[in-house]
């Protein structure tokens, strides 16, 4: 496994090592000591999968404490843009964000961290995406920025017109409206 880290340090790529032949691949998609080594100790209690059609926008999303959630995310068919954003107050990379494309090809996986919102759009036909998490998800801490906050210049991939989002995440504050309890 290869740890790559990203413009937004605690936001970190993963390569697993796939190894194929004419029957199909092999790869490890998490390996405990290797995370440790080389991110931190995070306890998973959850995986979760969503199948999406192209264009279907989830995002960009967040739990607020104490139900912060960190996130492992990989794409197991299809395509997706996976986007974090830097939200907690004081960092230096406050309001940016981090791109990056995930497939069931590249197999790479992101890992975001709590104090960042997330989101993902679908690119190819449809797509299943995968992600663990580390703390439960409780709906009365749900919070979220707007998918096209213009501060944040996020370039999704796709026209305005292509995402279809739920009618929660387009009602989404923006960055600069939002009642932010993360802290650096």
């Amino acid at each position: 496994m290869k740890f790559i880290k990203t413009e937004l340090p605690e936001v970190v790529i993963i390569e697993p090592t796939v190894f194929g032949d004419r029957r199909g691949y092999f790869l490890e998609s998490f390996n405990k000591k290797a995370f440790e080594e080389n991110i931190g100790a995070v306890k998973f209690i959850q995986d979760n999968e969503s199948k999406s059609s192209k264009g279907v926008l989830r995002g960009l999303h967040f739990q607020k404490p104490p139900f912060t959630q960190s996130k492992l995310v990989r794409c197991i068919e299809g395509e997706v843009l996976d986007v974090a954003v830097d939200i907690r107050r004081g960092s230096p990379t406050y309001g940016k964000h981090v791109s990056v494309i995930l497939s069931g090809d590249n197999k790479r996986q992101v890992f975001i961290p709590r104090g960042f919102a997330h989101g993902f759009v679908v690119l190819s036909e449809s797509a299943i995406f995968s992600y663990k998490v580390d703390n439960t998800y409780a709906p009365e801490y749900d919070g979220g920025i707007l998918w096209n906050d213009t501060d944040l210049q996020i370039d999704w991939n796709l026209s305005e017109k292509e995402v279809k989002l739920s009618d929660k995440d387009d009602k989404l504050p923006t960055l600069a409206s939002l009642d932010n309890p993360f802290i650096y």
